[in-house]
């Protein structure tokens, strides 16, 4: 099958940890190879930031990537590129003339958008995953938020209009319906994880205390580090290892790096608080096996892969109980939930855990064996496919409108 993927501002090739480069980026990077491994003919195409970039790179996993040129090429948060969507969307389209895929799988809502626009012409079905909704944003930011004010009526377009979704958790499809989303239009389809590289055994990075914790993510306040922090005095002979964000020579930089610091100092832990800064793929299962626990304790979270890479790794995952983390950390079997935004409870549950070595020889285990039966890429890469040939073949039979606003 000839596949394209469109991720305006997630470039698959991008160093992960920086503010607009997480989980998205790995998701279509490992997808893609998956795909690509499992002999589909896949081309990315992402917004191209970097005058050095070249103009089409064909990767060791190989899937093309396409850099396109829309809007200025350095850098722009993503919040600003709406306007450079219409130029990426007219790229995409002359391209699609002479090379036309059999379906679009677009990534995030801007992308959606551009698929939309550029599949009209060429009768292409597009099938859609938005990483993240903006109505749940708004939710929790409220006037925080810095999404264009386009944004939620956009993705309400796009999921009447896309010939199906893909959904990475339950919770988002109960969000989806809310906006008028035909249900019968989404699948889920969960993010993956390599079982391979991230595995219990292998390198284990040194650990200075008795007890480790780690979390990686972005430095953005919505990840919940500074929960972790107001923690760590109720949990003593334990370092705290946050990873992500620039490179580790860039930190004295970064704004939200600067207040965690501040907040440690304040709850007298700053000497076991360490910021690891932009962690090397190569490295992160290292560092994953080297914790006693992983944390994954955002207000709010599409999906969450450390999560799943923590499981694949065999180490415990103390997650917040909120979006996609609900799926993949099953209470008590492969680690422990607790309520967002409360570092009491926070706490309690890395006391409890960090104290009981069998229970978390039990989780880690049991979460190993979950992330080898669900989450493997080449099962996530099929669901996908299938779902691709589902739209297909109702695209050809007339079973639905390519673009348009409902089923027929």
């Amino acid at each position: 099958m000839r596949i394209a993927m469109i991720s305006e501002h997630a470039n698959p090739l991008a160093a992960l940890g920086e503010v607009d480069a997480g989980g998205q980026n790995l998701h279509v990077a490992e997808l893609s190879a998956a795909m690509a491994a499992a002999g589909h003919d896949v081309t990315v195409y992402t917004r191209r930031d970097d005058p050095a970039q070249s103009a089409d790179r064909v990767t060791p996993q190989g899937y093309r990537v396409v850099h396109v040129p829309a809007g200025p090429p350095e850098p722009v948060p993503k919040d600003e590129l709406l306007p450079h969507m219409a130029e990426f969307s007219r790229y995409v389209e002359r391209a699609w003339r002479t090379d036309r895929p059999d379906v679009v799988h677009s990534h995030f809502w801007m992308s959606g958008l551009v698929a939309v626009l550029a599949a009209r012409p060429h009768g292409v079905p597009v099938v859609h995953t938005y990483h993240a909704l903006g109505t749940v944003k708004q939710r929790h930011q409220g006037a925080a938020d810095t999404s264009p004010p386009q944004r939620i009526g956009v993705e309400r377009m796009i999921g009447r209009t896309a010939a199906g979704i893909v959904a990475t958790c339950s919770d988002e499809v109960r969000e989806l319906v809310r906006m008028g989303v035909p249900r019968n239009r989404v699948s889920v389809v969960p993010c993956g994880v390599d079982c391979t590289q991230f595995q219990p055994d292998g390198e284990v990075a040194r650990k200075p205390l008795p007890h480790r914790v780690v979390s990686v993510g972005r430095l953005v306040p919505r990840k919940g580090f500074a929960d972790l922090v107001a923690a760590l005095p109720a949990v003593p002979d334990t370092e705290l290892v946050i990873a992500g964000g620039p490179v580790h020579d860039r930190l004295a930089d970064d704004p939200e790096a600067a207040r965690l610091r501040a907040l440690a100092d304040r709850a007298g832990v700053a000497d076991r608080v360490r910021f690891a800064g932009q962690v090397p793929r190569d490295r992160m299962p290292a560092l994953l096996r080297s914790a006693d626990l992983v944390a994954c304790v955002p207000w709010y979270e599409p999906f969450g892969i450390v999560p799943i890479e923590a499981m694949a790794c065999g180490v415990p995952v103390l997650a917040t109980s909120v979006g996609g983390l609900t799926d993949t950390v099953v209470e008590n079997v492969t680690g422990v939930l607790v309520p967002p935004r409360g570092p009491a409870a926070v706490g309690a549950a890395m006391r409890s855990l960090l104290g009981d070595p069998v229970r978390r020889s039990f989780l880690g285990g049991s979460g190993r064996e979950r992330a080898e039966s669900r989450y493997p890429w080449r099962r996530i890469a099929a669901e996908c496919v299938r779902e691709y040939q589902r739209c297909v073949d109702l695209a050809g039979t007339g079973g639905i409108t390519v673009v348009g606003s409902a089923a027929r």
